[in-house]
């Protein structure tokens, strides 16, 4: 009896642990659960998110490249001081400009045909696209394309 309530203790200690570190590692998605725009949960969509933080000392979090370029779009007023992005891989927010982006390739995307994704190291970007396609980019590269997707993707969602 007294093993069991220990072994119980113990996975609830653990648990709670696992938890508040996973908490403190993404604080954007404490800040910014859900996506503003589409609603989807930021937590869930970590390996796509985006983070945008303004001049102003405001924030954006988004579920993916396409949320934050319509963010980009309705906020032109504002200055954006820098883009992070969340690593497929290791789901850590990135330096968004100075990732390694692959653009396309056969893993659906999020909000978008055209699958944009972002890795820290070039390594895995390459990895990512001798195992699922695509073409390596930059964050101007993945943004460009994301406009000239913008519609198709709009009316995909929409149907």
């Amino acid at each position: 009896m007294k093993r069991r309530v220990w072994c119980g203790v113990l996975a609830t200690l653990f648990l709670l642990t696992v938890v508040a570190v996973y908490a403190e590692t993404m604080p954007d998605i404490q800040a910014h659960k859900n996506c503003k725009y589409c609603g989807m949960d930021r937590e869930k969509f970590a390996h796509s998110r985006m983070l945008t933080e303004y001049s102003d000392g405001s924030s954006f979090g988004s579920c993916s490249i396409h949320c934050t370029a319509i963010d980009l779009a309705q906020s032109f007023d504002k200055q954006a001081q820098a883009f992070k992005v969340g690593d497929y891989n290791k789901k850590d927010l990135i330096d968004a400009e100075k990732a390694y982006w692959v653009i396309g390739g056969k893993k659906p995307g999020v909000m978008t045909k055209t699958a944009k994704w972002a890795f820290a190291d070039k390594k895995d970007a390459e990895a990512f696209i001798k195992e699922n396609g695509g073409k390596l980019a930059t964050f101007d590269d993945a943004m460009k394309t994301t406009y000239e997707d913008m519609y198709n993707d709009t009316k995909m969602i929409r149907e």
